[in-house]
């Protein structure tokens, strides 16, 4: 079926850092690497290591998209960087490629013997169509995909331009979709719009892709701004009319809600999960994190959307989790730093109120049980990809103020200009004792 070739006004400029794309912060330069559904073998962390320790700072983040990034990269150092990383496959097939490899699974993706789906060839086909069709290249370096199997450990709060679920297990499974939004996996959440055999879906995205392109404005660079103009309903007949098959309905389907922390520790008896104390890796960290994965695994790493790292087809599931603990990793929600989120912060970022980072390991003695908390020196909250159940906003140095999940935004306002210590005291209480309108 012929279609119209998508608007060339689409083509976006993006000051998002990317592996060639070296992007400039207070403490330096931000070079992102993302990784192929998360992936990572040992001789590629060592890389990443030497060339954070040769050219930059030596600090690694894990990102909340499943990625590493290297910060304080030296203005003179950026080619060699680059160069490093290219060398050690790091890199796309072509350049325009690196910025569109946006596709999130879950870090047991083709290990889960549970799930419903092994998704792997199918993430494998998308990640091929996204880099070897140039007209793709044009998508925002924001611009995200989700594909789910239905795998026991998943993120699912985290807003997805397209997103992928498996409804049934085999070959013949259905494959619910959404747009601008997340699997649901609670009645309150907006149902699928449509589903379609697992043999359509690259078929369906590419179309949805394509759609996408032929409408959007540059200034609409992802499918909520698109939908603000365009309804649903509107894609999904102009979607239907690109397809050799009929969209089929996708009902009442929920998606069941994953383990909240079944990332850390043992996981499905065989792999482990470590989270670096709030996201940030040194490179000797990384260096040693490899060893373990040559020592005790299959010589992969994976990295998780909550900023950690799993450790798959662990021989000795025991001497790894010793081992990462050892390293300081967080292997048990019960550790406060497996429960606490922190931006950059001022020390990293011009628009940081707050030295966020700082003021989280200040606050992980006083945070209580089951507290999760997410620290954002500004309102962009780049930390998090969702809302998190406690949020401190930074409005100036060593002051928050603290909300809690609910409804829009952060949610309801708990405190204004508040301190940690206060901070702390505020999340320790019993709910009912907050004030509403403190």
């Amino acid at each position: 079926m012929e279609h119209a070739q998508p608007n060339p006004r689409s083509v976006r400029p993006s000051a998002c850092p990317g592996l060639l794309r070296i992007v400039q912060a207070q403490d330096g330069g931000i070079c992102r690497i993302k990784l192929p559904c998360g992936r990572l073998s040992a001789a590629q962390a060592r890389a990443v290591a030497a060339a954070a320790s040769a050219h930059a700072s030596g600090v690694i983040e894990a990102t909340n998209r499943a990625n590493l990034q290297i910060r304080g990269v030296r203005p003179d150092a950026e080619q060699a960087l680059i160069d490093a990383l290219l060398a050690a496959g790091l890199g796309a097939g072509s350049p325009g490629a690196d910025d569109v490899r946006n596709l999130m699974v879950s870090p047991l993706a083709g290990l889960d013997t549970d799930a419903l789906v092994d998704i792997s060839p199918l993430a494998e086909h998308i990640l091929d169509l996204l880099q070897d069709q140039a007209h793709f290249h044009a998508l925002s370096p924001k611009f995200a995909l989700l594909l789910d199997g239905g795998e026991a450990v998943a993120m699912l709060e985290h807003p997805h331009d397209i997103w992928l679920s498996a409804m049934g297990r085999g070959d013949d499974a259905l494959f619910a979709f959404g747009l601008a939004g997340c699997p649901p996996h609670s009645p309150e959440q907006p149902p699928a719009l449509a589903a379609v055999p697992r043999a359509q879906v690259p078929a369906l995205l590419q179309a949805l892709l394509e759609l996408f392109l032929e409408l959007a404005t540059p200034e609409q660079t992802r499918m909520r701004h698109l939908l603000a103009e365009h309804p649903e309903g509107d894609l999904l007949l102009r979607l239907q009319q690109r397809l050799d098959r009929p969209l089929l309905p996708a009902g009442n389907w929920q998606r069941p809600a994953p383990q909240a922390f079944a990332h850390l520790g043992v996981v499905a008896e065989r792999h482990v999960g470590g989270a670096p104390a709030l996201g940030r890796l040194d490179a000797a960290q990384l260096d040693a994190l490899a060893d373990l994965a040559d020592t005790f695994g299959d010589g992969n790493l994976r990295l998780t959307p909550w900023q950690s790292l799993l450790l798959p087809n662990a021989r000795d599931t025991d001497a790894v989790l010793q081992a990462m603990n050892q390293l300081g990793l967080a292997t048990d929600a019960r550790e406060p730093l497996a429960r606490l989120i922190a931006c950059t912060g001022s020390a990293g970022c011009t628009k940081g109120l707050a030295d966020t980072k700082a003021d989280a390991q200040a606050l992980a003695p006083l945070l209580p049980d089951a507290a999760v908390v997410h620290l954002s020196g500004c309102p962009r909250s780049c930390a998090a990809a969702h809302v998190a159940p406690f949020t401190l906003l930074a409005v100036a140095p060593g002051r928050y103020d603290l909300y809690q999940r609910d409804g829009a935004g952060f949610g309801r306002l708990l405190a204004r200009d508040i301190g940690i210590i206060e901070a702390g005291e505020r999340l320790a209480a019993s709910p009912d004792t907050w004030s509403s309108t403190p």
